[in-house]
């Protein structure tokens, strides 16, 4: 069995959750603190053993590969301000990784997104990182999830419980408790269950290891709901045929793709900032204690 090498990225999307801020800019782009969303997605992947980042791409989208590459011009100038610091931290982004990029042409959804890449891939297990999602832990979560691929040698989706109302907003698996700590084998997959459709809490989340027979599924996949292809259908199918894993994982996941969640990234990711954190504390405590009782 081959091991895990390259995630693919799908950044392909409009962001029109975060309009007005995104006309211009990538979601992936947004800042947590001082970096780019997608430089933690990245930096997760590549704390995991990837070797290579496939991104999904549509026009509007070059500054996310821009953000990757190596700027000989800013280099020079930042050289000659003797800013030596800040361009050591430039060379690291542009040495991070190797970063491919292929063009998703039409919007026909998440799992089209990932089809696109099959020429990339491959014949080997990958990861799918969605951009949005976010996850602070001790371990990575890619990681987290290689380590049970190990054992099992088949695909995973990394889940979180989530309160029954929200079912809705998810993909939601259901199964049944295996040998694995903090694992279930995968029975069942709906995407967004109307409510009590489901009586499962187990959500899925931007994080799937996945068998390349994937490709073969999505390509055999018909449009869904908006005629975009669903990335669930496939796995629902990939799940029949080969099984599959559903992995708790450990840590915080947020939602960078909804201005709550992005929110409460922000001020968490800046609390455990090295050089912010001290003094953004203060200013937590400072702005609390002049809210109203």
């Amino acid at each position: 069995m081959k091991n895990i090498r390259k995630a693919v990225i799908p950044v392909a999307g409009l962001g029109t959750r975060f309009l007005p801020a995104t006309k211009a800019i990538p979601k992936e782009m947004l800042t947590i603190v001082d970096r780019p969303t997608i430089q933690y997605i990245v930096e997760e992947a590549v704390a995991s053993g990837i070797e290579q980042i496939i991104l999904v791409t549509s026009s509007g989208k070059q500054a996310i590969e821009n953000h990757f590459d190596y700027d000989f011009q800013l280099d020079t100038v930042l050289k000659e301000r003797n800013k030596t610091q800040l361009r050591e931290e430039l060379r690291h982004i542009s040495n991070l990784i190797d970063v491919t990029t292929v063009r998703q042409k039409e919007p026909l959804g998440l799992g089209h997104a990932i089809l696109m890449a099959r020429n990339l891939v491959g014949d080997e297990p990958f990861f799918v990182l969605l951009g949005d999602d976010l996850v602070q832990g001790k371990v990575a979560c890619c990681k987290q999830m290689i380590d049970l691929y190990e054992q099992v040698r088949t695909s995973i989706v990394a889940i979180q419980h989530i309160p029954e109302q929200d079912a809705h907003q998810y993909g939601i698996v259901e199964g049944e408790a295996s040998e694995f700590e903090r694992a279930w084998r995968v029975n069942r997959m709906i995407e967004k269950p109307a409510p009590g459709t489901s009586s499962s809490d187990m959500a899925i989340i931007g994080r799937y290891l996945l068998m390349p027979d994937i490709f073969d599924l999505l390509e055999k996949t018909t449009p869904g709901h908006g005629g975009e292809i669903q990335l669930t259908d496939a796995l629902q199918a990939l799940a029949k045929r080969q099984g599959m894993f559903a992995y708790e994982f450990e840590g915080k996941r947020y939602d960078a793709g909804d201005k709550l969640g992005y929110l409460k990234a922000v001020v968490d990711f800046a609390l455990i900032h090295p050089q912010l954190g001290p003094a953004f504390e203060e200013h937590l405590k400072t702005v609390c204690s002049q809210l109203p009782d």
